[in-house]
């Protein structure tokens, strides 16, 4: 059996496909891999790159998308950055930027805030805390 090397992408849908995007590009850091309009046959659509192999995809809908809070009363999906300095530097940038924004939690293996895109659905940004060091093993 093939070793599962992460998730491929993720599809979210929205009203209003340049809004979203300039949202996960200019505040989140993504970068656009690719985009197709509109045919009469499939929405618009494009495709960010959101870091190592990892991809959003976001699809042009009429309907707006569900914004609720997953089983677990959180986004349900989220974003990694590097660091907790960058946690906070992208924190700032949206409250500057006037977006919800929720405090920086710290949990025992990360860092975490939920912030809401403009079709209202939240999204955590995370950076994982440095793991102690483990001491060399020693043949006995």
């Amino acid at each position: 059996m093939p070793d599962l090397l992460g998730i491929n992408h993720l599809t979210l849908s929205t009203p209003d496909l340049g809004r979203l995007l300039a949202f996960y590009t200019e505040l989140l850091g993504a970068t656009l891999a690719f985009e197709r309009a509109a045919t009469p046959s499939d929405p618009r659509i494009a495709v960010l790159d959101v870091g190592g192999a990892d991809h959003l995809m976001i699809v042009e809908t009429a309907a707006a998308p569900a914004t609720g809070l997953d089983p677990l009363g959180q986004a349900g999906w989220g974003l990694r950055v590097a660091t907790h300095t960058q946690l906070c530097e992208v924190r700032e940038r949206l409250v500057d930027a006037g977006w919800p924004v929720g405090e920086i939690q710290t949990l025992p293996a990360q860092w975490t805030m939920t912030a809401r895109d403009p079709d209202g659905r939240p999204v955590d940004v995370r950076a994982h805390r440095p793991r102690p060091a483990t001491p060399p093993r020693t043949s006995g």
